[in-house]
């Protein structure tokens, strides 16, 4: 009988965060992947948990997929974990969770801490209806990534380094317009917590001048002359009063 694979959300600051299921099920995996094995073993030690652990990240996983499925077809159950969050939201997990499903191996998500949802609620922007992008470009496409997002009407949320953030701001400011709303969250649920609001050319000159720390997450306001507005109707009016 095949084993399963366990998409394992780990806490993206605080380690209070970590639901009682995850730590059950890392304690009970056959093997637990880890996206960086020294980081990884903190929370592990802090929960007590011995499971042997294997590395995993974007560096191997082209050519470590395969062993790690042939291993759960044979019945093993494996757990995967990544250095903060939720596998496969900017980070490993995606290859191996289509592989599974490839051949028919179970996959189960559990719920938990991902960095963007607590970002987006606390930016003050509309969130009803947003579009995650992750990390942007580098280098090829980012120029075009960057006018789709000036364009979208929803809210955009990017994932960014520290030491990219004030260049990230400057090209949204950019293209986006000066003016346009947006927050940097940084150190999500840690000590030094901290979101800072403002529009695009004011975060870009702030950041600029002064050094964030930690994992960033980047809240921008949609293009709100493409926002589509509800339309009016009169309760008082048929439908058929124009016809």
């Amino acid at each position: 009988m095949a084993g399963r694979l366990y998409m394992v959300p780990t806490p993206v600051g605080n380690l209070s965060d970590m639901p009682p299921r995850a730590v059950d099920v890392l304690r009970e995996a056959d093997v637990i992947l880890a996206e960086d094995t020294r980081t990884s073993g903190v929370l592990l030690r802090h929960f007590e948990i011995s499971t042997p652990v294997a590395s995993h990240h974007k560096f191997n996983e082209h050519q470590t997929v395969g062993s790690f499925v042939d291993r759960m077809e044979a019945g093993e159950n494996i757990a995967l974990i990544t250095d903060a969050g939720t596998p496969g939201i900017s980070d490993p997990g995606f290859l191996i969770s289509r592989e599974c499903r490839r051949r028919g191996i179970e996959v189960v998500t559990l719920p938990g801490p991902t960095a963007f949802v607590p970002a987006l609620v606390d930016s003050g922007i509309p969130c009803e209806r947003f579009c995650f992008e992750g990390f942007l470009p580098q280098k090829k496409g980012r120029a075009t990534r960057l006018v789709e997002i000036a364009a979208d009407p929803r809210t955009t949320i990017i994932y960014e380094s520290p030491l990219r953030l004030a260049r990230t701001l400057s090209d949204l400011a950019a293209v986006c317009g000066v003016g346009r709303e947006a927050s940097v969250s940084r150190e999500i649920s840690k000590l030094h917590e901290e979101t800072r609001r403002g529009t695009l050319g004011d975060l870009a000159e702030y950041f600029s001048q002064n050094n964030p720390r930690g994992e960033i997450v980047i809240i921008v306001a949609g293009n709100k002359e493409l926002s589509p507005r509800p339309k009016h109707k009169n309760k008082y009016k048929n439908d058929t009063d124009d016809e």
